[in-house]
C-alpha cells in the first residue's frame, strides 16, 4: 500500500513481508469484526471469541504470505484453529511471524461496552518476543509527544508528571489507562495522588495501549500488568505510531519465576519495543467490534455491514483509516465465513 524500500538486505530476497500486504490483512481483521459483532451484547464471550476465530481463519489462508502463527489462541491441544504454530496464508509469499487476537476484549463484547477490537500484526519470521514463558507483564506506553521522557522503572508520579510537561498541559489534564482489576489498587492509589484522570477498562489493553498513543482519544498514558501476548502485539503496534512500550516480565507464582529463569529471562530486564519485535517492517491491523475512543464498531443495514478499521506499516510510518462497506452476500461467496446472525 505504501511507497517505500526496504532495507538493503532485503531488497533482494522476495521473502520480506511486501507493501501491498497491509490491505490483505485488514481483510483478515475485517471479517474476524464482522462475525463476533453479531454476538455483541448476548453476554456470551466465547460465542463471539469462536465466531472470530473461524473467520479469521477462513480469510487468513488467502493471504499472500507463508505464516506462522506465535500469538494465538493457544496450544493445539486446546485450539484447533489459530493455535500457535500452525501455517497460515496461501504459502506463496514471505515467512512471517503471526500474532492475532480475533477478539481483543471478549468481556466488552459480551457485554456490549466500548474499545473491542479484532487486531492482527505480521512481522518477519523469527522477529517476534515468545511469550510462553510468563503469561504477565508490567507496562508502561505512551504515544510520541512523550516516549523519550518515561522510564517504567521510574515512580508513577515522575512519569505522569513528565508527559504533562512533554504535552505542555497540567498533570490535571493527564489520562491514565489501566485495567480494572484489583491487583492494580495500589497503582491506581499512586495515579490518584499524583493528581491524574483515570479511565478503567475492564479487558482489551492492546486498543488501551493504542489509545495512549493516538491523538484525540482522551488517554495519555497506560500502566499495569497485563498479558504478555498482548504486549508483543502491542509493540508491533507502537511500531508503527512512534510510541514506546516499555514492559517487565511479571511472573503470577514461584513455578512461573522458575520456568521464566530456565528459558533464560531477566526478571529485572526493561523490555523495550525491539526487545519485543525485533522487525523495522511490522504491520499492524484492527478493525473495531463495538464503537470506541479508537475505532466505530461495526454496524449491520439488512444485507451489509460498515466496518472501521487502522491500517498500519512501520517502515513508512503510514497510518491509515479505512472505513468499508461490505455486501454479505458477496463476501459468503467467496469467503465461505458465515456472517449470519448467531442462534
Amino acid at each position: 500500500m505504501t511507497e517505500h524500500h526496504l532495507p538493503s538486505q532485503l531488497e533482494v530476497s522476495p521473502e520480506a513481508p511486501d507493501r501491498n500486504l497491509a490491505l490483505e490483512l485488514v481483510r483478515v481483521t475485517e471479517a474476524g469484526a464482522m462475525a463476533s459483532g453479531r454476538w455483541v451484547g448476548r453476554g456470551d464471550k466465547n460465542g463471539a471469541d469462536g465466531a472470530a476465530v473461524k473467520a479469521m481463519r477462513a480469510l487468513i489462508h488467502t493471504v499472500s504470505m507463508n505464516g506462522v502463527v506465535v500469538i494465538g489462541e493457544g496450544e493445539k491441544d486446546h485450539a484447533p484453529m489459530l493455535y500457535n504454530g500452525e501455517r497460515v496464508g496461501d504459502g506463496t509469499g514471505p515467512e512471517c511471524d503471526v500474532a492475532v487476537d480475533p477478539v481483543d476484549g471478549t468481556t466488552l463484547t459480551a457485554k456490549g461496552m466500548a474499545n473491542a477490537v479484532s487486531v492482527m500484526a505480521v512481522a518477519e519470521r523469527g522477529s517476534m518476543f515468545d511469550p510462553s514463558a510468563v503469561f504477565y507483564m508490567d507496562k508502561l506506553a505512551t504515544g510520541p509527544e512523550a516516549a523519550d521522557f518515561v522510564d517504567i522503572t521510574a515512580p508513577v508520579a515522575v512519569n505522569i508528571k513528565r508527559i504533562a510537561k512533554a504535552k505542555k498541559s497540567a498533570v490535571e489534564d493527564v489520562t491514565v489507562c489501566i485495567l480494572d482489576r484489583p491487583r492494580h489498587d495500589g497503582l491506581v492509589k499512586e495515579v490518584r495522588e499524583a493528581g491524574a484522570r483515570i479511565k478503567f477498562i475492564s479487558d482489551g489493553d492492546v486498543a488501551g495501549a493504542i489509545m495512549a498513543a493516538r491523538e484525540g482519544t482522551g488517554v495519555d498514558l497506560l500502566l499495569g500488568i497485563g498479558g504478555t501476548p498482548e504486549g508483543i502485539i502491542t509493540a508491533c503496534a507502537m511500531k508503527c505510531l512512534g510510541g514506546t512500550l516499555q514492559a517487565k516480565l511479571w511472573p503470577k507464582d514461584d513455578e512461573e519465576r522458575q520456568r521464566a529463569l530456565d528459558a533464560g529471562h531477566d526478571l529485572d530486564k526493561v523490555l523495550q519495543i525491539d526487545d519485543l519485535v525485533r522487525s523495522d517492517n511490522v504491520f499492524f491491523v484492527a478493525t473495531g467490534i463495538t464503537d470506541g475512543e479508537l475505532l466505530r464498531g461495526v454496524r449491520y443495514r439488512a444485507e451489509t455491514a460498515y466496518t472501521q478499521s487502522l491500517v498500519m506499516r512501520s517502515k513508512s510510518g503510514t497510518i491509515r483509516q479505512i472505513d468499508s462497506q461490505h455486501r454479505l452476500s458477496k463476501l459468503r461467496a467467496y469467503s465461505a465465513v458465515d456472517f449470519e446472525r448467531p442462534s
